[in-house]
């Protein structure tokens, strides 16, 4: 057992040898330790609560709650625990979302590891890490412009569902929907439905 003070660490991520991946990668460094993992948000929540580590790696896209949401509820049940985000989605609406949420840090999943073990180190001492290129990013593309039930009916269109379906699904009416869906399509700047889930997407405002 090492004498070096050893920083606790939870690893999620959807995908499982990914997931080990990581944790076998940072075990080799001597001042962390891996105290668990998880497959999806709600998970992550769980075993957060259990071990209360100093540092919670964080995946984006998860199955069910993700890590936008997983990250505000680590940050509300453990202030003590940080949250670092390691994601392959490098999107200025998903950094913004991230540090909302009470993230204190954000990088890319292909960072080396000894990148990502600073950043871990970093973070747990109190500093914000973001990933330099994504931070330049995000200061030009601007906040989000999308409410929240325009991101909410742009997600739902995004497997070409019918502004009907869409509204027995949010309970609304047809021409509501049609309506946040043209408001939406004005505020990114797109031609078409289509168009604006695209671009949407991209800067990971939904």
């Amino acid at each position: 057992m090492s004498d070096v003070e050893q920083i606790r660490l939870v690893i999620a991520d959807d995908q499982a040898m990914l997931r080990g991946a990581l944790a076998a990668l940072l075990e080799l460094e001597d001042d962390l330790t891996v105290v668990g993992v998880a497959g999806d948000g709600e998970a992550a929540v769980e075993v957060v609560a259990q071990t209360a580590p100093d540092v919670c790696l964080m995946d984006i896209q998860m199955p069910g709650m993700d890590g936008i949401a997983a990250t505000q509820a680590v940050r509300a049940a453990n202030e003590n625990t940080r949250v670092l985000i390691v994601t392959t989605f490098a999107r200025p609406g998903y950094l913004r979302a991230a540090l909302d949420a009470g993230a204190s840090g954000f990088v890319v999943k292909d960072a080396p590891v000894e990148q990502l073990a600073d950043a871990v180190r970093r973070v747990h001492s109190g500093l914000r890490v973001v990933d330099p290129v994504l931070a330049e990013s995000s200061l030009f593309e601007g906040a989000n412009p999308l409410s929240e039930r325009e991101r909410q009916v742009l997600r739902l269109a995004a497997d070409g569902r019918s502004a009907a379906a869409i509204a027995s699904e949010v309970f609304l009416s047809a021409g509501t929907v049609r309506n946040n869906l043209s408001a939406a399509i004005g505020k990114v700047g797109a031609r078409n439905r289509a168009q604006a889930v695209r671009i949407a997407q991209d800067k990971g405002w939904i």
